[in-house]
């Protein structure tokens, strides 16, 4: 008994040693106090069973027996083990959590403002790089509260998608940056703030990624009378208005009014509006069954486009290929014209010829957002702003300049990466490094001509028909934020491809113009 208490009198401390030694491991993480203390708890039992059952029984000239006497008899070694080696290991993680919040400096305030793709990629950057230990508080800051997937807004617009199915909320997809979600209505770089409704919000760095809005450019009626297609209230919205005038034209006596109610004009023929202008013609050629009252041939699908190509970032070969699929399906190219008049009636065009209809979609320019002007901003090939201090900016708002001496293009493929750089460049100021110049070239370009049919060009490699459709489907599959939302846009394809489309107006209030 005497050899027992002198080695419980040296033993004991083992266990705090061993919780000392778990804690200095996991340090100051959030979840180690736990890890620390049921660490510092299991070595205590293992030092129990090697020094009490083994180790004792030999110095004592003794083979171990591991017998259950012996564990009975060891059993106080156990207890000083346990209580030892688990509450050391908890009472010294919080030390450490003390000593690392005591000398961790004053986070770094970033905000950034806009929760688009430019937006999200650099608070998702920003996340993992303090989980690494860059000492920054970030807060991301817009007027919707989920990210928008951009490339799948036409099929939204037609009914093939759920509009919600391709958005995802800007809090599941950051779990450790602060959302607001409000307006900015402006910033202020000599005091640092920027206004969200009453409240100035500090910030050290800001990042301005707001994307971009409708411009038409100051053309006559254009802003008053055209659809937009940039959100998905915009994309909601379309489609009700086409479905209502679905149902006034199946009621409509007089041909004349009919074939005005089914004239769709598109103006602008890039992605969004050769995409858009095919969608429509297969919303209202699917559902057509459902109104007798309409003749096959008394709709109308008119794309407008200044240019002599229509997809100007395409090759001409892939550029023709989609012109001729599109003319093959009813719908009317008119090349080398703009919009130059819109009333709720008609459009007018530079050469001269009035389109009669009733929708009119504009598609044909973009720009900045409303917080940073008429104009993108411009910045180095490092993402700051020129001429602002601790000021940076990506996507659809930024002028980045490319080796070539030209401009990014304001795609969400530059637009993630941006994103991403924009982050790295941040903390690498922080701590003393010089950011890196921007550099990405483009993967691909895709585009869906409706009917199972695209043009794709990936790396200078060339598709079209089903094989660029499939790509697409694919790809945009693939880039969707989120396992849930890939299945629930999977099914939507899957019920578009066995159901005709639904033709419920959901909302009567916002159909007329």
């Amino acid at each position: 008994m005497a050899v027992q208490e002198t080695f419980l009198g040296w033993y004991s401390p083992y266990g705090a040693v061993a919780g000392l030694a778990v804690a200095a491991v996991t340090r100051h993480h959030r979840k180690n106090a736990a890890v620390a203390a049921s660490g510092g708890l299991l070595i205590g039992v293992l030092g129990w069973l090697l020094v009490p059952l083994t180790v004792t029984p030999l110095a004592h000239g003794h083979f171990p027996t591991w017998s259950v006497d012996a564990i009975v008899e060891a059993y106080p070694y156990l207890v000083a083990d346990v209580l030892h080696g688990g509450l050391a290991g908890l009472v010294l993680s919080f030390v450490s959590v003390a000593r690392h919040l005591q000398e961790r400096p004053e986070p770094t305030r970033i905000v950034i403002v806009g929760g688009g793709f430019g937006g999200v990629s650099a608070a998702q950057r920003l996340e993992r790089l303090a989980v690494r230990g860059a000492p920054i508080d970030v807060t991301l800051i817009s007027d919707s509260n989920f990210l928008l997937f951009t490339p799948m807004l036409a099929e939204a617009a037609s009914g093939a998608l759920a509009a919600t199915h391709i958005s995802a909320p800007v809090r599941s997809a950051l779990s450790h940056t602060r959302f607001r979600n409000g307006r900015v209505l402006k910033f202020d770089t000599g005091a640092g703030t920027v206004q969200v409704r009453d409240e100035l919000i500090p910030y050290d760095h800001l990042v301005l990624a707001v994307g971009s809005v409708p411009h038409s450019f100051n053309l006559p009626g254009v802003a008053e009378h055209a659809w937009t297609l940039k959100t998905l209230t915009d994309a909601t919205r379309l489609r009700n208005h086409v479905l209502a005038l679905l149902e006034r034209a199946d009621g409509e006596p007089r041909s004349d009014r009919r074939k005005q109610i089914l004239t769709f004009v598109v103006a602008g023929a890039g992605f969004a509006g050769t995409e858009l202008i095919a969608e429509l013609f297969d919303l209202v050629h699917r559902v057509r069954h459902y109104f007798p009252g309409i003749g096959a041939d008394e709709s109308s699908f008119v794309l407008v486009h200044p240019g002599q190509q229509i997809l100007p970032e395409m090759s001409a070969e892939l550029a023709e290929y989609a012109l001729e699929r599109l003319q093959a399906r009813g719908i009317e190219c008119r090349l080398g014209a703009r919009v130059a008049e819109a009333t709720p009636e008609w459009v007018r065009l530079t050469n001269g010829d009035q389109v009669w209809t009733s929708t009119f979609v504009w598609t044909a320019g973009n720009r900045p957002g409303e917080l940073v002007g008429a104009k993108a901003l411009e910045t180095d090939s490092r993402l700051r702003v020129v001429g602002l201090d601790n000021v940076w900016a990506v996507g659809d708002c930024a002028r980045v300049p490319d080796p070539d001496g030209g401009h990014y293009p304001p795609t969400a493929q530059h637009a993630l990466r941006q994103g991403k750089v924009v982050a790295e460049n941040i903390t690498a100021v922080l701590r003393g490094r010089e950011p890196v110049a921007f550099h990405f070239r483009t993967i691909g370009l895709l585009v869906a001509l409706g009917h199972r049919t695209a043009v794709a060009d990936v790396r200078g490699y060339r598709f079209s028909g089903l094989a660029a459709w499939l790509l697409w489907r694919g790809v945009y599959l693939a880039k969707l934020p989120g396992m849930d939302k890939r299945l629930r846009v999977l099914f939507d394809w899957t019920l578009d491809l066995l159901f005709p489309r639904d033709i419920v107006v959901t909302r009567t209030d916002e159909v007329n113009r």
